[in-house]
């Protein structure tokens, strides 16, 4: 899907995705002190707008104009006197990242302490070249978190995109960044309970956390 098809699949609802944080985003980032973050292929803001309620300094980026647009309404309704802690622009997830949001950033690379990608199912080479360009953007000991819908998800699990070619498995990840000057902190398959009309389902989902030498 190119940046258009984006747009008109968020024209074509008040609101894609929940209003609630991904469950192991919140997992994650509620174990960290807040500080600058980058959410790369933000959409509507879901985990972009409570990482600021958490008090993070964000700068939340995706490929579609009217997702960023949606994400600032969102935003300035539900921060209220604290909508300047997030930042929404329009980015491409494989390009360099966009300049840091928040007190003392200037817009070099390694200016943030943690960078997202919940979702972004690209398939290679253009997913190696986003989680390069994260990556990149982190200062030394920030952490480069990937949620994604898994490879075994297909086959095994509920949801998710069905073609094999944008899906990832945490070896993939690992595989992909392999290379760059990254540790991993933790990187695994979880279980997502997901309600359906016919009962829960269980989506598999990777989830990678990386930390920058």
């Amino acid at each position: 899907m190119d940046a258009s098809d984006w747009d008109a699949r968020y024209a074509a609802t008040d609101l894609v995705w929940s209003v609630e944080p991904n469950r192991f985003v919140a997992e994650i980032f509620s174990d960290l002190p807040p500080a600058a973050v980058l959410d790369v292929a933000a959409g509507e803001g879901r985990n972009a707008i409570w990482l600021a309620e958490q008090g993070w300094h964000v700068l939340a980026s995706d490929y579609s104009a009217v997702a960023v647009e949606r994400m600032r309404t969102l935003a300035t309704k539900r921060l209220g006197d604290d909508s300047g802690r997030l930042t929404a622009v329009v980015a491409d997830a494989t390009q360099a990242a966009p300049r840091p949001a928040g007190p003392g950033a200037n817009g070099a690379t390694g200016e943030y302490d943690a960078v997202l990608f919940c979702y972004l199912q690209l398939p290679l080479p253009e997913r190696a070249e986003a989680w390069r360009r994260g990556v990149e953007a982190l200062r030394p000991g920030g952490r480069l978190v990937v949620v994604g819908h898994a490879g075994r998800n297909l086959t095994e699990g509920h949801g998710g995109p069905s073609s094999r070619d944008v899906l990832y498995d945490p070896d993939e990840v690992i595989a992909e960044v392999a290379g760059l000057p990254v540790d991993v902190v933790d990187a695994g398959v979880r279980d997502r309970p997901v309600p359906t009309a016919d009962g829960e389902r269980v989506a598999l989902d990777t989830v990678v956390v990386l930390r920058r030498r």
